[in-house]
């Protein structure tokens, strides 16, 4: 018996299956709203049959874009353009999800097809901030070393985003603590060598991250699922590690974290990732068992029967598609077909079922 679409409930909301549509950038803002490009690029990826559409990173703020062509949650007027997205997710019988994120000093960057490195100021770009005055790479900005106030600014955006999130009609939220923008550089010894109650040793470093899950999970309803997307380790030696994300996890869980998103790396420029089939799965499958919380599972799953076999085995109880729903938003239908089970289609597609 396949579990690939078997349903999965967390806290209000249940999921007709386990597979989401992970968050990806799409750099087709303006002003960090959204476009009819981000209407049809989720929208078609609900009518797929994914039973979750993360949309991409989310701006808490302007300066935390990592580019200036990202989407953006920093005023009530962005949560009203939202509105109609969520609504037509949630009327193919997906649930619309939010990735609310802050870039760091990873900020102020180009989009892929326009270029690399560093937005100067006098072309749209903006100061950065991080935990230190180091940049990620010699083409990117120099961020301002954060302080007290600064930190404590960070906070209140991702607590507005949240709520905003809630009322632009948003069923999950996921805190982007990943891939080496701001929650990570503060989580990461590699990015963080602060000496105050935000630097040092782990206590310290996951302070940022605690104090954004609790201001979070206070203004958002009791029913009302939280992910955090982590990068369990920083593929380099003397660097955040599986062990510190079991150990986070644990922490998470008892903050009122419902699912861990297990990613990997981007804070390093050059670490060497094996990357192949399924090369994170051992992380949400240790992380799961360890801190005994829900995973998300993502990293090149591409086959129906090896994303049934990631949630039939225990290793995760969702799998995240990024580059593979790119390709096929819908690979659910698809799936279902290739695992001999009978799911709905949209009555509009039914005469290709």
């Amino acid at each position: 018996m396949n579990k690939l679409f078997s349903s999965l409930k967390v806290r209000g909301v249940e999921f007709k299956n386990r597979i989401a549509v992970s968050p990806m950038c799409q750099y087709s803002s303006v002003n960090g709203m959204p476009t009819d490009w981000h209407l049809v690029h989720l929208g078609s990826r609900a009518a797929g049959g994914n039973a979750l559409v993360i949309q991409e990173a989310t701006a808490v703020s302007p300066e935390g874009r990592i580019s200036p062509d990202d989407a953006g949650i920093w005023s009530d007027e962005h949560a009203e353009a939202y509105k109609r997205i969520t609504a037509f997710i949630t009327s193919q019988n997906s649930v619309p999800g939010i990735q609310i994120a802050h870039a760091g000093r990873k900020a102020s960057t180009y989009s892929p097809w326009r270029g690399n490195g560093e937005v100067r100021q006098e072309l749209g770009g903006w100061q950065v901030f991080g935990p230190n005055a180091v940049s990620f790479a010699e083409n990117y900005p120099t961020p301002k070393e954060m302080d007290i106030d600064d930190i404590k600014k960070v906070i209140n955006d991702f607590t507005a985003a949240a709520k905003r999130s809630v009322e632009a009609g948003f069923r999950v939220i996921e805190l982007h603590m990943a891939h080496g923008y701001l929650v990570h550089e503060f989580l990461s010894p590699i990015s963080n060598k602060r000496k105050d109650t935000y630097g040092g040793r782990f206590e310290n470093r996951v302070r940022l991250a605690f104090e954004i899950v609790e201001s979070v999970r206070n203004v958002i309803p009791e029913d009302f699922p939280l992910f955090a997307r982590i990068s369990s380790t920083d593929w380099v030696e003397g660097g955040w590690t599986i062990e510190d994300s079991v150990r986070l996890a644990i922490l998470f869980k008892a903050k009122g974290v419902d699912l861990i998103d297990c990613s990997s790396g981007g804070n390093v420029l050059k670490a060497v990732i094996p990357i192949g089939p399924g090369y994170q799965v051992p992380f949400a499958e240790r992380i799961k068992k360890e801190a005994e919380i829900l995973t998300g599972a993502i990293g090149v799953i591409t086959a129906p029967e090896q994303a049934d076999n990631i949630i039939r085995t225990g290793q995760a109880d969702m799998v995240l598609m990024a580059r593979g729903s790119l390709r096929f938003p819908y690979w659910p239908l698809q799936a279902a077909k290739a695992l001999k089970e009978d799911i709905e289609w949209p009555k509009q597609y039914e005469r290709a079922k």
